[in-house]
């Protein structure tokens, strides 16, 4: 896997102390496993099955192991194969890293092999092999984004509506075109943001409600936390894809976290079709459960059943208290039956796709794509616009390497790059080292900022999530 891209600039990795991944490693993912080993201790007490429950413990030993091992920078030991076909590839670039230590390891691979071998305490048993042992948080941080859901519900409903009254509409084309780049644009942002916060950017479609000042504020706000932003050029062809009168017109996104920012996906999924941006969407979850909160099939079904009784739903107390919530209002309900309707229709139809792949819980990078999985590879090509969300995502497509922050994008994403023939937006907030295309001395003033740097040259601007970049490179020009 490793030998056979050469990739120009060395990974981070766990051993250096200035870099994030020496924290994730210490601090972070000792707190991650014990999060799973309190969530099967849960589940195997609450369990009446008795072979389940002995399996369980097991699992539990094994778990254990793994935060000993952990936390005592032990070696990495080669993963148990549970049948998957990315076993021999995990194990195989371990025996190439010369079966390295915890704080002496690429990172990307490190945390990668981290899941890997946390799913396969799971798949190697019977009663537990398609239990997801982050499933719990992840519903619980949906039911308390319920503020922000519905409020995003009820501008998508009316949305969609405009749009309808848009194809009959009298106002000149190009007052139109503004609205709907304006709202592209807003839509991409609050993916981007995937957090309640951002929720003020979103205007409503009206030319006349655009030009008021609350949305423009709040954009130009958030805007200026993008070091990046490529989203009129991303806006540029799928438009002129649409001129074409091309029939066919495919969006890919590959998707990051379940709960609100699947949600939120599910939104901009949802406007690129109503609006004729696209006619048809690929999502691309994960195969397992992966890197705590990542969307997998599951997820997806799970977040439709919730719309599809919201009021059972949200009615439901949160698993930290007993507080019984305010029930949904009428119209509240009805804006996420709306949804529901909407999204189900879409899926119904074959314009909405979930397609999973085991590339994307892979260790490699996507430098190693088109020849670790040619297939998907020709796949994306024929989309108009691969869309990639979040930090994982953005690591995989720079090899999580040292790059100089000024190094250009379509450099640092290699074979994925110009001439490629896919076209490549990412959509991350940085929460890591690994960033490219800023400007000259665009890093040093950030690391000068308050919090941003360290004396020992840490570059901790780029781990807070506050600071965003929207990437794009034309692979088809």
């Amino acid at each position: 896997m490793g030998s056979r891209v050469n990739i120009p600039v060395a990974p981070y990795a766990t051993s250096d102390r200035t870099s994030f991944a020496f924290i994730s490693a210490r601090d972070r993912w000792p707190v991650i496993v014990t999060g799973a080993i309190d969530d099967v201790h849960r589940a195997t007490v609450a369990s009446d099955d008795e072979p389940k429950r002995k399996e369980g413990k097991t699992i539990l030993e094994g778990l254990a192991k793994l935060k000993y091992e952990l936390q005592h920078d032990r070696q990495l030991t080669p993963l148990i194969d549970d049948g998957k076909p990315d076993i021999p590839k995990y194990n195989n670039e371990l025996e190439s890293l010369g079966s390295p230590k915890w704080f002496s390891v690429p990172w990307l691979f490190a945390e990668c092999y981290l899941y890997r071998r946390v799913h396969t305490s799971f798949s190697l048993s019977d009663h537990w092999k398609t239990y997801d042992v982050f499933a719990r948080q992840k519903m619980s941080t949906f039911r308390s984004s319920r503020p922000a859901v519905l409020e995003l519900a009820a501008k998508y409903k009316e949305l969609v509506s405009q749009l309808d009254r848009n194809v009959n509409s009298t106002k000149d084309s190009e007052e139109l075109d503004e609205a709907e780049r304006i709202l592209f644009t807003e839509m991409c942002e609050i993916c981007l943001w995937g957090n309640a916060t951002d929720l003020s950017l979103l205007t409503s479609l009206t030319y006349e409600d655009i030009q008021k000042l609350q949305g423009a504020d709040a954009r130009k706000k958030a805007e200026k936390n993008i070091l990046v932003n490529d989203l009129p050029a991303a806006h540029k062809v799928l438009k002129e894809a649409q001129k074409t009168g091309k029939k066919d017109r495919r969006v890919d996104i590959v998707l990051d976290n379940a709960g609100f920012e699947l949600f939120v996906d599910l939104i901009l999924a949802g406007y690129l079709l109503a609006a004729g941006l696209a006619t048809q969407i690929t999502l691309h979850p994960k195969t397992i459960p992966w890197f705590v909160s990542d969307v997998i099939p599951e997820d997806f079904a799970a977040l439709l059943s919730a719309l599809a009784d919201p009021q059972g739903f949200y009615s439901t107390p949160n698993e930290h208290s007993d507080h019984l919530p305010e029930p949904l209002s009428e119209n509240e309900a009805s804006d996420l039956s709306f949804l529901f309707q909407h999204w189900a229709g879409f899926h119904a139809e074959g314009q909405l796709l979930l397609r999973p792949n085991l590339f994307w819980t892979s260790a490699c990078s996507y430098w190693h794509l088109p020849r670790a999985e040619p297939r998907l590879y020709e796949d994306l090509k024929d989309s108009e616009l691969v869309i990639f969300k979040g930090d994982l995502n953005y690591r995989k497509l720079t090899a999580d390497a040292m790059w100089e922050p000024t190094a250009p994008f379509t450099t640092a994403i290699g074979p994925m790059g110009p001439a490629s023939g896919v076209r490549t937006l990412a959509l991350r907030t940085c929460k890591a080292d690994t960033v490219v295309g800023l400007l000259d001395g665009d890093d040093e003033r950030l690391r000068g900022s308050e919090g941003g740097g360290s004396d020992s040259g840490a570059r901790k601007w780029a781990w807070s999530g506050k600071w965003a970049v929207v990437q794009f490179c034309d692979g088809k020009a």
